[in-house]
């Protein structure tokens, strides 16, 4: 067994590349829905799936959507992130340990997220890794744990407020190997730690 099919789930396999000594694990790109986010964590849109109701102001002209779950402890910010479009393949996945991270797109513009549900081990799991398409309409709050890329900008460049807790910029600062780790972040390099090329394949494209 290699180093990386430990991290598969029974029945997911890694094709081999021919131009590179490392293999190539492809993830198709799929909808952002509310059931396919679920695993790891939920929409932020007034459609998202959660209850709504009107304020008792403004002769029901505003209506409210129930609040998403976010959670964070302390010193939490707003920064605001430019991604320019880049190749679609995964270099980094990292999670967060203290608070519930969001991503709330500010153009309009589609945008992918890749992502692999909280569990045990210093990797995610593989077989478990999705790439979903959000149209840009909405954002993305995630469950603590949740491993992920930062998002990619799949049409234009693509601005993000991006909430989380300003110990994670402080813990990008730490470098370990390469990589950065502290007590609310765990930044792994996947093509190093897996020896394997993580690719999304976009085939609206």
């Amino acid at each position: 067994m290699g180093r990386y099919e430990i991290f598969l789930d029974e029945g997911v396999s890694l094709s081999d590349a021919t131009a590179t000594a490392l293999r190539i694990f492809e993830i198709v790109l799929e909808d952002a829905t509310p059931e396919s986010v679920a695993s790891f964590g939920e929409l932020v849109a007034f459609e998202g799936g959660r209850p709504t109701s009107r304020t008792r102001f403004y002769a029901d002209a505003v209506e409210l959507a129930a609040s998403p779950a976010f959670s964070s402890d302390a010193d939490t910010c707003l920064s605001i992130a430019r991604v320019h479009p880049r190749p679609l393949e995964v270099v980094w996945m990292e999670r967060h340990f203290k608070h519930t991270q969001v991503f709330l797109p500010l153009n309009a513009q589609p945008y992918c997220v890749v992502l692999a549900p909280p569990g045990e081990g210093n990797v995610p799991n593989l077989g478990k890794v999705r790439a979903l398409r959000f149209e840009g309409d909405c954002g993305l709050l995630m469950h603590r744990g949740t491993w992920h890329e930062f998002p990619f900008a799949l049409e234009a460049t693509t601005d993000f407020v991006v909430v989380l807790r300003n110990e994670t910029n402080r813990n990008l600062d730490a470098i370990e190997g390469g990589e950065a780790i502290g007590e609310d972040l765990e930044k792994r390099n996947i093509g190093k730690r897996l020896g394997i090329r993580l690719r999304v394949n976009n085939r609206a494209s």
